[in-house]
Formats: C-alpha cells, sequence, structure tokens
C-alpha cells in the first residue's frame, strides 16, 4: 500500500441532493483515496476539521464504468466514496458556509 497522508486521504465532497439533506443531520459525504481504510478517513477528517468527532465511518467501493469508443472497450476509474457521521458534541464542518 502506498505512504498516504492524512491530506491525501479526502480528495472531495460529493454534493448531491440525497448528500446536501444529510448535512443537516451531521452526515457528511467524500470522496477519498481508493486504499484508504476507515480509521485513516477518521484521522484525516479530525485532523482536517477542528472541533469535529467522527462517531462512525461507512464506505463504498464502485468499480469504473465500462466505456465504448468505436470497437475499443475501456474502463473509467474506481472511486471510493466515505460516508462519515459526526458525534451530537462535535462541530459541523463547514464547507459550504456561504448557503
Amino acid at each position: 500500500m502506498a505512504d498516504i497522508r492524512y491530506y491525501d486521504v479526502i480528495l472531495k465532497p460529493v454534493i448531491t441532493e440525497k448528500s446536501m439533506k444529510n448535512m443537516g443531520e451531521k452526515e457528511y459525504t467524500f470522496l477519498v483515496h481508493p486504499d484508504a481504510n476507515k480509521t485513516m478517513i477518521k484521522e484525516a477528517v479530525e485532523k482536517m476539521f477542528p472541533g469535529t468527532k467522527v462517531a462512525r465511518v461507512n464506505t463504498i467501493n464502485q468499480d469504473g464504468k465500462t466505456k465504448r469508443r468505436g470497437m475499443t472497450f475501456g474502463k473509467t476509474a474506481k472511486t471510493k466514496k466515505a460516508i462519515i457521521r459526526l458525534t451530537e458534541d462535535s462541530k459541523e464542518i463547514e464547507i459550504f458556509s456561504g448557503l
């Protein structure tokens, strides 16, 4: 496994209607490094966003989609999502402070 630092674990937040609705319940969705495990994700969130305490981490592995261009077939890159649930006494993650 590669040497992954905490700032390499979280790639970007997932912005969908469902993930925006869950932000009110202190549940955040991020795209993460495919080799990161749950403990690495928990440590990365707590270090990158001070004042947060992670209660639970759920991960989802997504295979790449099969794409075709002419007679050639290929696959897009596989991704990994993490759904992070914060404790009740932790601070919220200010991803979209202007909204």
